[in-house]
């Protein structure tokens, strides 16, 4: 057993000796980042968002400037902050619904669709007015919550460990466990503190 961990995920990894961690630790990183991912990413987070609000994002947007479908999925996400991103999947059968109901008209140029809004269009996000955007409620706007910065916070500490486990040297990753072991002891302090 000499030379094995035990991972905190079910299995066992094989260490490298000399008393640093082995290739299994940084494979069970990534475990842990791809876990965040699948934990967060439905909850304020490029998860899924109700097709009503797919719907009043694309108006809105349309009703500022036109444009084709990659774009609206782009300034989707850049809006929310990154915590929302429609999915191909969602945007287009949008378009497509929006432009059956007379909402919305495209026109083709190069090989590309572009979506203007029409004038029943505008009056739907005209009676809508006052409401916040739909990706204002996606998670953007709770950037310090559970569902927001933390958990993006803790993916990108646990890829770059896993950055330096998998390239770095001896010496670098015993600097990497000092600052991970400093940063989880400075975290429990904030949850001491009054």
């Amino acid at each position: 057993m000499s030379g094995s961990f035990p991972d905190p995920f079910g299995g066992r990894h094989k260490g490298t000796g000399g008393g640093f961690p082995g290739p299994g630790l940084w494979d069970a990183l990534d475990q842990l980042r791809e876990g965040f991912e699948q934990r967060f990413s439905n909850v304020g987070g490029g998860g899924r968002m109700a097709r009503g609000d797919v719907r009043a994002a694309v108006l809105a947007l349309l009703a500022e400037q036109p444009m084709h479908g990659y774009q609206i999925i782009h300034e989707i996400e850049e809006r929310s902050g990154g915590s929302w991103k429609p999915s191909p999947g969602s945007v287009y059968p949008t378009l497509q619904m929006l432009a059956d109901e007379g909402l919305i008209t495209a026109t083709e140029s190069g090989g590309k669709k572009t979506y203007t809004i029409t004038e029943a269009g505008q009056a739907e996000v005209d009676a809508s007015e006052g409401k916040p955007a739909p990706w204002a409620s996606s998670g953007s706007g709770s950037q310090d919550s559970r569902t927001g910065a933390l958990p993006k916070a803790g993916m990108k500490l646990a890829q770059a460990a896993a950055a330096v486990g998998r390239s770095g040297s001896s010496d670098q990753v015993r600097q990497a466990v000092e600052v991970l072991d400093e940063a989880r002891r400075r975290l429990y302090s904030i949850l001491a503190e009054d």
